[in-house]
């Protein structure tokens, strides 16, 4: 890789990992309300398995995904974050590790999870990458193995959170979110369409998803770049 294109993916790791980078940030803090918000949204059910999707893509959700995993490591809680975007993984980039092996050698048992996840940086936070990209990545994620990865996830962690790929595009999500204690949906002001939303709130519903709450991304307020509201369905 040419130093420019290093520098670059370091910047870029920076901008997406704030809550680590710059965690006295004012957008740190925004994620930080978003947890305590996840967490007070289910007061009678444990949440230990959450999805961040969004209806469309480049929306945020992978960015949100990553930064709600640091901050809720940062409060102490074991973290698994994983990319079950079979499709267009980023966690990789984003946390700087390998992808040779991840979640698709895992559930077409060509690993165990222990020797697919990795560490990062942040304390009490590992990721699972997505691995090589699989020809049927709804059949994947919605097999029996899956199932199983999750609740041996839940033995292992305190708090699973998976990025899946927009709700519009493919069925992907839709297939985890009744498998999940709930799911957490980024819209980006701006660009995502009220009608999209709307759609991918149904679509979710109809898979029987537990819709914690919808995160605002990209609302410009005063002098900050990003904004992050966390509201209830």
């Amino acid at each position: 890789m040419a130093r420019k294109d290093r520098k670059q993916l370091f910047q870029l790791q920076n901008r997406s990992l704030i809550s680590m980078t710059s965690p006295k940030s004012p957008i740190a803090e925004q994620f930080r309300t978003i947890r305590t918000n996840i967490q007070f949204s289910s007061i009678d059910e444990e949440l230990q398995t959450i999805i961040v999707t969004s209806s469309g893509p480049a929306e945020g959700k992978s960015t949100t995904t990553a930064n709600l995993a640091v901050v809720f490591a940062q409060q102490g809680k074991r973290v698994l974050l994983i990319d079950s975007d079979l499709r267009k993984p980023t966690v990789h980039y984003t946390f700087r590790t390998e992808n040779h092996v991840g979640l698709s050698n895992v559930l077409t048992r060509q690993a165990t999870l222990g020797e697919a996840v990795h560490v990062t940086s942040q304390d009490k936070l590992w990721v699972l990458s997505s691995g090589p990209i699989p020809p049927n990545p709804s059949e994947l994620l919605g097999s029996k193995g899956m199932k199983a990865l999750l609740e041996q996830a839940k033995d292992e962690y305190d708090i699973i959170i998976l990025d899946t790929p927009p709700v519009l595009a493919v069925t992907d999500a839709q297939v985890l979110s009744n498998a999940a204690d709930g799911v957490v949906l980024v819209v980006s002001s701006g660009k995502t369409e009220i009608d999209s939303a709307k759609k991918a709130k149904e679509l979710l519903e109809s898979a029987k998803a537990k819709i914690l709450g919808v995160v605002l991304n990209n609302k410009k307020v005063q002098d900050s770049q990003y904004y992050y509201y966390y509201g209830g369905k």
